[in-house]
């Protein structure tokens, strides 16, 4: 059955509504014109106008198929306030075209109620959402069909008389999720949202009289907003690790660019110069309006003085960290990183990739100083020929590796090392997988690090022999 997805205004002037069956609304406007709905475009264009937003507030969420959360916390004042934001929100959606109902309040709940039942362009002050509320009809707290029409079939048309009602014959009568939706929209219990963009109150912004394109330009407003941004940071005794720079056109689109810091840090010159060799890729189009930056991974961090001329001495900001933060941002992060213990006895598996500064992570325990691995652990193990040994368990005589055939002189071991058989099923457990370490050093000194695979008389071939690393 064919229904109309939306209306324009002078369709719903008509008496045409979202959800209507086609043949009833043919009826009522026989020269209707209609096309078919594209809900894809649709998501795209949310997705867009999301995107867009960014310019407003860092944290925006969808609410589909044709609504967006702002959340406003913390960033409102850079506009001048509530009522200034609004504006200039309205302002642009106007010019864009776009049909829209803004309103502002405490609760996501009861700003989508006042956008989509209350009057456009509403401003409830901090707490006072309820008095806003009571007029609007029940359908405002986001009601399921069911529970709506039960309401409705009640006689009860507006919200101050649901929330007059004792909340346990409320929550029997119409369900845990009517009480829950009215909770969220008085702020007696929170909703959770799905941002586009982690939420983050440090943000810092730029507009700009005449819109900028120069390279020159774009250069120094980077510089500009991101000592803004940092002196927030210094304030208020924090650093960041991550930080976002978008690039508003006049065309409505936004550009970002990221960088990352191994160190939390607030050093706005620094920061600024790591955004600089990325400001090429940046297409001003016909112009940049306005600049907007954000901190992700905010975190405490203490000041520091190497010595009472602070300004000569160098700190780990001037040392290490930016040439791996360079180099970070340059490469890309899955280039730059250093070794780290694993939580695994198997050789290959001990060893992750961690950030190349900073901590370890908590969860990972450090090698066994009993059982020493070779300093250059080679990503496959090679084999070698040639294995002579007295007895099957004893460490090789010589052995050959590389057409080169070496001595032994020394050994030590064996270490048997087993596959992780709780990570296998239990048929696919095979003791050719059991391995047999030995530490050896051949006349000349070098030291191996050497493996027999398999167990005398577990098949018919005998054991292979591999190296699986060296020592110095």
């Amino acid at each position: 059955m064919r229904r109309l997805a939306a209306v324009s205004r002078e369709a719903a002037a008509l008496g045409l509504r979202p959800g209507q069956k086609a043949t009833d609304a043919m009826a009522l406007v026989p020269g209707l014109v209609t096309a078919e709905a594209e809900p894809e475009a649709d998501a795209r264009a949310l997705t867009a106008l999301i995107d867009w937003c960014v310019r407003y507030s860092p944290a925006v969420a969808a609410d589909a198929p044709d609504g967006l959360f702002l959340d406003i916390t913390g960033v409102s004042h850079l506009w001048g306030g509530e009522d200034a934001m609004l504006d200039d929100l309205r302002g642009r959606l106007s010019a864009g075209g776009l049909p829209f109902r803004l309103a502002i309040a405490d609760t996501p709940g009861a700003a989508w109620a006042l956008a989509h039942f209350g009057r456009d362009g509403t401003i409830a002050p901090p707490g006072g959402q309820a008095e806003f509320l009571k007029p609007l009809p029940p359908e405002a707290l986001r009601l399921d069909p069911q529970a709506a029409a039960q309401i409705g079939r009640l006689g009860l048309r507006r919200l101050e008389q649901i929330i007059a009602l004792p909340r346990a014959p409320l929550a029997r009568r119409f369900g845990a999720a009517t009480l829950e939706r009215l909770d969220q929209a008085l702020g007696r219990s929170r909703e959770a949202l799905t941002f586009r963009r982690p939420p983050t109150p440090w943000v810092a912004r730029l507009a700009f009289v005449e819109p900028i394109s120069t390279p020159d330009d774009m250069a120094r407003v980077t510089q500009d907003v991101t000592a803004k941004l940092c002196a927030r940071l210094e304030a208020g005794g924090h650093g960041a690790r991550s930080f976002e720079v978008a690039f508003h056109r006049v065309d409505g689109k936004a550009l970002p660019l990221t960088v990352g810091l191994s160190l939390a840090g607030r050093d706005a010159r620094r920061i600024a110069r790591l955004f600089e060799p990325r400001l090429e890729t940046i297409d001003p189009g016909f112009g940049i309006e306005c600049v907007t930056i954000a901190a992700y991974a905010v975190e405490p961090v203490s000041g520091r003085q190497g010595r009472i001329d602070a300004d000569l001495s160098t700190a780990v900001e001037d040392g290490l960290a930016p040439l791996v933060d360079r180099l970070v941002n340059r490469l890309g992060p899955e280039r730059v990183w250093r070794a780290g213990p694993a939580e695994s006895h198997v050789p290959e598996l001990a060893v992750d990739r961690a950030p190349a500064l900073g901590a370890p992570p908590p969860e990972a325990a450090p090698w066994d100083r009993e059982a020493p691995r070779p300093i250059r652990l080679f990503r496959r193990p090679e084999p070698v020929e040639d294995v002579t040994a007295l007895l099957p368990d004893d460490p090789p005589l010589q052995f050959r590796w590389r057409g080169r055939l070496h001595r032994v002189r020394r050994a030590e071991g064996p270490e048997r090392v087993a596959e992780e058989w709780w990570k296998r099923d239990v048929e696919d457990v095979s003791v050719a997988h059991v391995r047999d370490y030995y530490r050896v050093e051949d006349a000349d000194g070098v030291r191996f690090w050497l493996f027999r695979a398999g167990l005398y008389g577990a098949s018919e071939a005998p054991p292979k022999w591999w190296l699986h690393g060296l020592f110095g």
